[in-house]
């Protein structure tokens, strides 16, 4: 089965355009490889994760910042694809 990404974001901090467009961002670069990406509004103010398979792999508080679309597409490809490049997306080694 195809791994599930939940981003679970605060509504009443109004993230969820930033959590939309991240979204939006797995989905084309990983259209193959994932079953879902999912939105879910937190109960709990100022929250913003995400999670593959209910690993959490992302905190916004946690990192102390946003994540940007390549740091969150490394982060996914290192665990579901990690042969797959990413082209100008990668990392520079």
């Amino acid at each position: 089965m195809k791994p599930k990404i939940t981003i679970e974001y605060c509504p009443k901090c109004h993230w969820l355009m930033r959590s939309a467009w991240l979204a939006q961002e797995l989905l084309t670069t990983f259209m193959d490889d994932l079953q879902e990406v999912s939105l879910r509004p937190s109960e709990i103010a100022g929250r913003f994760q995400i999670s593959l398979n209910d690993q959490l792999i992302f905190d916004r508080k946690r990192e102390g910042h946003f994540p940007e679309a390549k740091e969150i597409k490394q982060i996914v490809r290192d665990i579901v694809c990690p042969e797959r490049s990413l082209g100008h997306s990668d990392r520079k080694e």
